[in-house]
């Protein structure tokens, strides 16, 4: 049983396998549970230890010293460094209770052993999950089983690295890499081709300290290795008005994973880089939408790495065999006969399709034919409300692992209205315009100018676009011509997650508007701002008049589209 009742004192025992061991394998507190996944990072205040996503059950709720119970995480890679910052502010739950064996989740515990000599919270994962349910706000007693989980076989080479033979800093990337894989019950490791670092942004001080920490131990990467979207503009922070406070540290930390010998492209959108990995080769990527980017559209092979993980990853050159590095055929079949409209079709979609699967990899079965940024905003929506780290669909290269009939549940046009309604419906005048979250692509820079081009902007709006210096790089000149005199600010090496005041200006009763998904369901947490989502073609025809009023669209005006209302999804259960 994994709660059970003592007749005597009326608290409920909570049982489970440990997966990161706490201060006891025996504890005491009041139980805070939601049967939706939680994303720490945009959903959970470190300094506070409160719930911050405002569409999350138990947003408002403090979690510091309760008993956690969610069954994953979701969302974010970065969820790590938030329970690393909540361990070292003493904001963490005394335990987290978890359905899934979510390494996210666990491996800002094992880091904050590890390197910081801290006391964890207690990790396990229960298989009576849902019988929790009904003590949400009771005390409970969590005991964990702590007989050690098997490690995964390791090679001579392996062995050597945990012994030392390859200096301190690959011996403690090792140790982090080898408990991960006990903890996903990987078999073995496996070699990766390249490493995208998702860890070099600032959440705080403990981020910063952990990868200064790998450079004094003379770490190096093993494998190439590209940087995500850092928390500023390495060279215009200043000019932008961003703080010394936030300034300085975020600049360190982007420095400590050059030093590290990481390629400086600082982008969220690795896939767009000529160094993308091809079909079937192992890589070690963070960043979530990257991640099922390139599960889904390359077909390359990884997991949804932790922050953290992915430096050991890249300091190793191993990885746990575990999930999407295996051919695995869970999976969600979506019969969704739709014809696109406009291209906030994919990133609603993707929305509705993440909230569905959970953390299954589905199956979107779409007769449409998605271009590249298409595909990029599903991927980034998907991957903001799923714990998945890929989908799967007919224009997919790993098509060929759905084969047999599924389970099933269902997903109908109401869901869509439903996520357009609380993403996309408002009406008012308009002062931001959010783009690029993640990174526009070169396609994008240059569909944005022409939509600019000859065009006057509103003097109340601010048009913001984030995107790689690579791609800025590749942008014709009449491109960014345009762009610079209708007044779009263009913002390299950071993201729309990463940037705070004064680029994103407090609310003041107006809108911001953004082409994001991904963007508009973290903003709320993150700076207290709900962007209202639209095509790119709207979002510049608000910045032009000033104003925006949600237009429903022709896709989800009619049932056209629909054979009826609602269609199956087959789900697939590992």
């Amino acid at each position: 049983m994994a709660a059970q009742t003592l007749a005597s004192k009326s608290t409920a025992i909570v049982e489970g396998t440990a997966l990161v061991a706490g201060a006891t394998r025996q504890l005491t507190g009041r139980l805070a549970f939601s049967g939706t996944g939680l994303s720490f990072w945009g959903g959970v205040d470190p300094v506070s230890g409160k719930v911050i996503d405002e569409r999350h059950p138990l947003c408002g709720r403090r979690i510091t010293d309760s008993i956690l119970a969610i069954p994953s995480g979701r969302g974010s890679c970065t969820a790590s460094q938030i329970v690393l910052e909540l361990v070292l502010n003493n904001t963490a739950p005394r335990a987290i209770v978890l359905r899934d064996r979510d390494a996210v989740v666990a491996v800002g515990a094992l880091v904050a052993r590890e390197f910081f000599g801290a006391i964890p919270p207690l990790i396990l994962a229960c298989t009576d999950f849902d019988a929790l349910e009904s003590l949400d706000g009771e005390f409970v007693s969590v005991t964990a089983d702590t007989a050690a989980l098997p490690l995964p076989q390791l090679t001579e080479a392996d062995q050597a690295a945990l012994d030392g033979a390859n200096g301190p800093a690959v011996q403690r990337a090792m140790r982090i890499v080898v408990e991960t894989a006990r903890i996903q019950g990987a078999a073995s490791l496996v070699d990766v081709a390249a490493a995208h670092i998702d860890a070099c942004t600032y959440v705080g001080p403990g981020g910063l300290a952990f990868a200064e920490k790998l450079v004094e131990l003379g770490g190096s990467v093993k494998v190439p290795t590209t940087t995500n979207s850092c928390s500023v503009d390495r060279r215009n922070w200043r000019r932008l008005g961003v703080s010394e406070e936030l300034g300085e540290p975020a600049s360190r930390v982007a420095d400590a994973y050059v030093a590290l010998g990481c390629t400086d492209s600082f982008t969220c959108a690795p896939y767009l880089l000529e160094s993308a990995p091809s079909q079937s080769t192992h890589v070690a990527w963070g960043e979530s939408n990257a991640v099922v980017y390139a599960n889904s559209v390359l077909g390359a092979k990884t997991q949804k790495y932790a922050d953290y993980l992915d430096a050991c990853a890249a300091l190793t050159g191993r990885a746990p065999l575990a999930g999407a590095h295996i051919e695995r055929d869970a999976s969600v079949d979506i019969v969704c006969d739709l014809s696109a409209g406009e291209n906030d079709f994919w990133p609603l979609l993707g929305y509705v399709v993440g909230l569905q699967a959970g953390s299954k990899i589905p199956y979107v079965r779409l007769e449409a034919s998605p271009s590249r940024d298409d595909l990029k905003a599903f991927a980034a929506a998907f991957g903001t409300t799923s714990g998945a780290p890929l989908f799967h669909a007919p224009w997919t290269p790993r098509i060929g692992l759905i084969e047999r009939p599924r389970p099933s549940m269902t997903l109908s046009e109401g869901d869509l209205a439903t996520a357009w309604a609380d993403l996309c419906k408002g009406e008012g005048d308009v002062d931001l315009i959010a783009l690029g979250s993640p990174h526009l692509s070169l396609d994008e820079l240059e569909a944005l100018a022409s939509y600019v081009a000859g065009e006057k902007k509103h003097d109340a709006v601010r048009v913001v676009a984030t995107l790689g210096g690579a791609t800025r790089r590749k942008a014709s000149s009449d491109a960014l011509k345009a762009l610079d005199a209708f007044g779009v600010e263009l913002v390299e090496d950071t993201c729309w997650c990463m940037l705070t005041e004064p680029v994103v200006p407090p609310s003041s009763g107006k809108l911001a508007l953004t082409d994001s998904a991904k963007y508009a369901h973290y903003a709320p947490g993150l700076v207290g701002r709900r962007p209202r989502l639209a095509s790119m073609s709207r979002c510049v025809a608000s910045a032009i008049s000033g104003r925006f009023a949600a237009r429903r669209p022709a896709w989800l005006q009619s049932r056209r589209g629909f054979a009826a209302a609602a269609r199956r999804v087959l789900l697939v259960v590992r």
